[in-house]
């Protein structure tokens, strides 16, 4: 920080911030919480991404953001490159997702959150141009251990021994596609378990990094963006991640090597987001692994959330109850 006539400057994300983007991930699943089962996953984003953009909006930082909601979902805010936050305190690199798994809330299944992940400014990697990449995700033991370059078999095997656990007795976690039915297969053929998930690799890749957590490892194709958020919370687990771009066409490819974007790569954590002082906070709208769902009990609406800061090496989890006549009124 600075000291200036005026007062204090500070430059770099603080630990106060964390407690404020808390604020915007609540609101964001509360307001999307009346549309879980409804089948209108639009309706619901744009509950979320409503509430998320008016609770940054009064957050003492200058937010630019690196990975938003609007190119994704064709939504009017929370774009790329929108500056959100009061406009003082901290200048900061951030990515939102108002709902990761908006298909699963609109389903009612389980694992959808609403997430924000911040770093200084300038140390994310801007990917929106290259919509999927390929990743692999896991604890501390995957350091120096894992490579994404290798069969997976040999990974699984690996990771098993670095944990001083069977084979058998590893889950991996796969988004169940049908462009993973090779992976998935090979998985299988080495004795460990899948968890195929419908949807939200962000928080799949967050539970491998877990230490308490019943996934050992997350791999396969997901969002680019989703992979660069995922960093931000893998740093502050201390755990493994790498990402490989995947283009979809030869007009992506293009697209991507003229922002300056490396094929045939592999981005380490340090290049997917090079900050040692990253937030990643998700709050859950729908029951998962991670968080449990927004709850209405009565006058009460319960949310929990969790907050991960890589400086300070630490998670936190966050229940809070709110009155139901304030958010009618808000």
């Amino acid at each position: 920080m600075v000291t200036t006539e005026t007062g204090t400057l500070f430059l770099h994300p603080d630990r106060n911030l964390a407690m404020e983007l808390v604020r915007a991930t609540e609101a964001a699943a509360i307001r999307s919480a009346p549309f879980i089962g409804k089948g209108d996953k639009l309706a619901a984003d744009g509950a979320a991404v409503d509430a998320m953009r008016k609770f940054l909006g009064t957050v003492n930082f200058t937010g630019v953001v690196v990975i938003g909601e609007g190119e994704k979902d064709n939504a009017p805010m929370l774009f790329n490159g929108e500056q959100v936050g009061t406009g003082n305190g901290p200048m900061c690199d951030i990515a939102v997702d108002p709902i990761d798994g908006t298909s699963l809330t609109a389903a009612g299944r389980s694992h959808a959150i609403s997430m924000i992940a911040v770093a200084d400014r300038g140390t994310m990697l801007d990917a929106s141009s290259v919509f999927y990449m390929e990743k692999m995700v896991a604890g501390h033991e995957g350091i120096g251990v894992l490579d994404i370059r290798q069969p997976i078999g040999e990974n699984i095997r690996a990771l098993a021994a670095a944990k001083g656990k069977p084979v058998e007795d590893l889950r991996v976690a796969v988004l169940d596609r049908p462009r993973h039915e090779q992976l998935i297969a090979d998985i299988r053929a080495t004795g460990a378990g899948t968890r195929l998930i419908l949807d939200g690799d962000v928080a799949a890749g967050i539970n491998a990094a877990r230490h308490d957590s019943r996934i050992d490892l997350a791999v396969g194709i997901g969002g680019s963006p989703e992979g660069v958020a995922t960093a931000c919370a893998v740093k502050a687990l201390g755990g493994f991640i790498q990402g490989r771009l995947a283009p979809g066409s030869d007009a992506e490819r293009e697209r991507g090597a003229a922002a300056g974007l490396k094929f045939g790569h592999v981005y380490e954590a340090n290049e997917l987001v090079s900050s040692d002082n990253t937030f990643f906070v998700a709050t859950g709208v729908t029951d998962g692994e991670l968080v449990r769902g927004v709850r209405r009990e009565g006058r009460i609406i319960t949310t929990e959330s969790i907050v991960l800061r890589s400086r300070s090496g630490t998670i936190r989890r966050v229940t809070a109850d709110h009155l139901v006549d304030k958010w009618l009124d808000s």
